[in-house]
């Protein structure tokens, strides 16, 4: 098996502790200091349906940013310290005072936020963004952290997560790459087996979504507090962002069979 450098293995130390936490629920209820049972389940499912709409139209927005828009410039070191989490927080502060209707105005603004974090992220890793793969794992990203009720807990989520989009997400990327000769001609193209993806990524990060929602949705908080969750949680897909864009560095060194085989001996004794 390839040998890491010690810089090498503290990194993938640190990408396991990242990407195998709680989910966001669990930080959020932290946060608020109360012991809430946060989850879909306990919306009423008018909202469950509405979560689920907003959160598909969101990552289709900023799947089309990704994809066509993003500037794919390499930088050496991540901004999403500060700034990114500046302005989640004001956006999620205006969405609190609104409820669920304040969701879809709010929601595309953070995920988008949220996006480019991650993208300066996966920058600051050594990540290419100009190739189609790249991004997509940049929108992967809002998928990770925390576990379904249908997960094995003995087994990693991370890559419980990626394997289940690995060919949704190889087909999206292959298509849109086959597609490019023209930028509107790619576009439209691209669409069916993005949205397929999308949905995939969707069915994750709309339950994520709900506990901010319910979070939000508590009386006491209001909207300072409601801009405090939303600190919370691009905080989360910062780390999430952070721990899967080690683990593709290292993926692009060594390979995902080595890398994955490294990672689940380190999962075995973590925690």
């Amino acid at each position: 098996m390839s040998t890491f450098t010690t810089q090498e293995m503290a990194d993938l130390r640190k990408a396991v502790r990242l990407l195998e936490e709680p989910g966001v629920g669990i930080k959020i209820a932290n946060y608020v200091g109360k012991p809430l049972t946060l989850g879909i389940d306990r919306l009423p499912h008018n909202w469950q349906r509405k979560i689920a709409e907003y959160t598909k139209r969101s990552l289709l927005r900023v799947a089309d940013v990704a994809i066509f828009t993003m500037d794919a410039q390499k930088v050496q070191k991540a901004s999403w310290d500060s700034s990114h989490k500046i302005a989640a927080t004001l956006a999620g502060a205006a969405g609190g005072v609104f409820g669920l209707p304040g969701l879809a105005v709010e929601l595309p603004v953070s995920t988008a936020v949220i996006l480019r974090s991650i993208a300066d992220i996966a920058r600051s890793e050594g990540e290419d963004l100009s190739g189609a793969e790249s991004r997509l794992a940049c929108i992967e990203v809002f998928a990770l952290g925390g576990r379904s009720k249908d997960d094995d807990a003995a087994e990693s989520a991370y890559f419980m997560v990626r394997t289940a989009l690995s060919q949704a997400l190889a087909a999206a990327a292959d298509y849109i790459a086959a597609a490019k000769a023209g930028e509107l001609a790619g576009k439209a193209a691209a669409v069916p087996l993005v949205g397929r993806f999308v949905e995939k990524v969707a069915a994750r990060f709309s339950s994520q979504v709900a506990d901010k929602v319910l979070a939000q949705a508590i009386p006491v908080l209001g909207a300072v507090m409601g801009g405090g969750v939303n600190y919370v949680f691009i905080d989360h897909f910062q780390d999430m962002a952070r721990g899967h864009f080690i683990v593709r560095r290292l993926e692009k060194r060594y390979g995902r069979a080595v890398v994955q085989a490294r990672y689940r001996e380190i999962f075995a004794g973590w925690g």
